[in-house]
């Protein structure tokens, strides 16, 4: 699998976080179709966020599905596909974040899913580039304002 981030990983701007910087570390994978690393550092100014620990959990994680689908061949008199399967990747994070003061970590999980029709990864892989490229990008873009979101609940 190509998920192979390089350390140290640069975060995206949030209002608190001065320069954000995650030094990882490959973690033992959760399963056979998956890759994980484990934030070990943390850099820039990020007062009280914590590095990962078995008490509060900070990996990255991605998937690939189990068993790639592919596509069935078209039916012989209409000419059209029957099935158009979907292969799913998913992209995880996992943060131990305190819902109250003086409490136990609990685990916030962040999830990116890409729903990929079987066949486009052949017929259209620049659309498939381009479509990844702007869903990161939107991502990066509004990062601080996702953050002001889930601490405030507005959108």
């Amino acid at each position: 699998m190509a998920f192979a981030p390089s350390t140290p990983i640069t975060g995206a701007t949030q209002t608190g976080l001065t320069s954000p910087t995650y030094t990882i570390a490959q973690d033992s994978n959760p399963d056979n179709n998956g890759k994980q690393y484990y934030v070990s550092a943390l850099g820039g100014t990020q007062t009280g966020v914590l590095a990962h620990s078995v008490a509060a959990p900070f990996t990255l994680s991605m998937f690939r599905p189990k068993t790639l689908k592919s596509l069935a061949p078209v039916n012989p008199v209409t000419g059209v596909l029957r099935n158009v399967p979907s292969n799913t990747y998913k992209v995880i994070t996992r943060k131990g974040v305190l819902p109250l003061a003086g409490q136990s970590q609990k685990t916030a999980v962040l999830k990116t899913e890409l729903d990929i029709p079987a066949g486009s990864d052949l017929a259209d892989p620049l659309s498939l580039r381009a479509a990844i490229s702007a869903h990161i990008g939107l991502l990066t873009q509004i990062s601080s304002a996702i953050g002001d979101s889930v601490v405030t609940g507005t959108i």
